[in-house]
C-alpha cells in the first residue's frame, strides 16, 4: 500500500511539471530527464510551479523521504519507472502523435508504463506471482486501454485546452484538422473517426482478460479490475455517439456502483465486458467504414467472455460488508445531491 501510494505521488509530481506550460522547455527537459535523480535528493523541490498540484513539488522533500523509506526492491521499481517515464514525457514535449504506433508509445509512457510498474510491485510482495510484473506486454495493454479511453473521452475538452491527442494519422482520413470535427456540419465523419478509435482501443481487452485471471490477491484484482470495467462501460457510452463532440459522454453514479460492486471475480469481469461490447455491436452501423473491424474485434472478445460457450454469470458472493458500504454510499451521495439541491432552491426563492 504504501509503495503504490508514494509510486502515484511520484508520478503525480513528475505529470505537474510536465503539465506546467509556465516552465520553457530548455529548463522543463532537463528537469523530466532527471526528475528520478531527485528522488534520492533530501532537499530538492520545486516552488515556482503554476499548476494545481504544485503541492506535491513544493513538499517533494516529504515525499522522497518516504520513498527512501520503501524496501530497496520497490525504490528500484519506482526509480526506474520514473526515469522511463520522464524520457517519454520529454520526447513528445515537442511533438504531436501522428502514426498509430505513435499513438501507441505515448501511452505507453504515460500510463502503460505505469502498469508495468504497478505489476512489477505486485510481484515484488509477493501478494502476486513472478509472471505479473515480468509479462511487461500485458501490463502495458492495461494501461494502454485506460489511456485511449480517457483519450477518446475528453476530445472536446483537450480541444478548449488546446492538447491534441488523437493520431493524426486516423483524424486526417476524416478531416483537415482535428478541430474540425467538432464542427456540426462535419458530425458524420467525425462519428466515424470515434468508432474508428475505439476499435483500436477494444483490441486491448483479450489481454485485459488474460492478465486479470492471473492475479490471485483479492485487494490486487479489486484495484486493477475496477478501472478496467469503468474503460469499457464509458467506451460504450461513448460508440457512435454524437455527444462526444458536444460535450462530456460520461457514465451514470448508480453504475459506477454497480460496476465497483461487481468486479470482484474474473467470470464477473469477463460477464461485463460481454455485454458492453455487445451494447457496442448492436449500434455498429452497417455503413461505418470500421464495422468489419470493429465486428472482429468483439467477436474475439466474445470468445474469451464466453467459456464453454455459456455466459459468464455475474452472480457471486461478494462480501456483505462491501454490498451494504456500496449501497450506503450511493445513497448518501444521492441524499446529500438532493439536499443540496434543495437548499439551494430554497435560497434562491428566499433571495428573489
Amino acid at each position: 500500500r504504501h509503495a503504490v501510494c508514494i509510486f502515484y505521488l511520484v508520478l503525480r509530481a513528475l505529470d505537474t511539471i510536465e503539465d506546467d506550460m509556465t516552465i520553457n522547455l530548455d529548463v522543463k527537459v532537463p528537469m523530466l530527464h532527471e526528475f528520478h535523480s531527485y528522488l534520492y535528493q533530501p532537499e530538492w523541490k520545486y516552488t515556482e510551479s503554476k499548476e494545481k498540484d504544485r503541492q506535491v513539488l513544493e513538499d517533494f522533500p516529504t515525499i522522497s523521504m518516504e520513498f527512501r523509506n520503501l524496501s530497496k526492491v520497490y525504490q528500484d521499481v519506482i526509480s526506474d519507472i520514473c526515469h522511463k517515464m520522464g524520457v517519454g514525457m520529454a520526447e513528445f514535449l515537442e511533438k504531436k502523435v501522428d502514426s498509430q504506433h505513435e499513438w501507441d508509445k505515448y501511452c505507453h509512457y504515460v500510463a502503460g508504463l505505469v502498469g508495468i510498474g504497478l505489476s512489477r510491485l505486485f510481484s515484488a510482495s509477493e501478494l502476486e506471482d513472478p509472471i505479473v510484473g515480468q509479462d511487461t506486454e500485458l501490463a502495458n495493454s492495461m494501461g494502454l486501454f485506460l489511456q485511449k479511453t480517457n483519450i477518446i473521452r475528453d476530445y472536446l475538452e483537450d480541444q478548449v485546452e488546446g492538447r491534441e491527442f488523437w493520431p493524426r494519422e486516423v483524424w486526417s482520413r476524416y478531416a483537415k484538422k482535428l478541430s474540425d470535427l467538432a464542427k456540426p456540419e462535419n458530425i458524420d465523419m467525425a462519428v466515424q473517426c470515434l468508432n474508428e478509435l475505439i476499435t483500436n482501443a477494444l483490441h486491448h481487452v483479450p489481454d485485459v482478460l488474460t492478465y486479470l485471471s492471473r492475479l490471485k490477491n483479492q485487494s490486487v484484482f479489486n484495484f486493477c479490475a475496477i478501472p478496467q470495467v469503468m474503460a469499457i462501460a464509458t467506451l460504450a457510452a461513448c460508440y457512435n455517439n454524437k455527444q462526444v463532440f458536444r460535450g462530456v459522454v460520461k457514465i451514470r453514479k448508480g453504475q459506477a456502483v454497480t460496476l465497483m460492486m461487481d468486479a470482484t471475480n474474473i467470470q464477473a469481469v469477463k460477464a461485463i465486458m460481454y455485454q458492453y461490447v455487445e451494447e457496442i455491436y448492436q449500434k455498429i452501423p452497417s455503413a461505418d467504414p470500421s464495422s468489419n473491424k470493429t465486428q472482429q474485434i468483439i467477436a474475439s472478445i466474445r470468445t474469451m467472455s464466453v467459456p464453454g460457450g455459456h455466459m459468464a454469470s455475474r452472480h457471486h458472493y461478494c462480501p456483505i460488508y462491501l454490498s451494504c458500504a456500496m449501497l450506503l454510499a450511493a445513497l448518501s451521495w444521492q441524499y446529500l445531491s438532493t439536499i443540496s439541491k434543495a437548499t439551494e432552491e430554497y435560497v434562491q426563492a428566499g433571495e428573489n
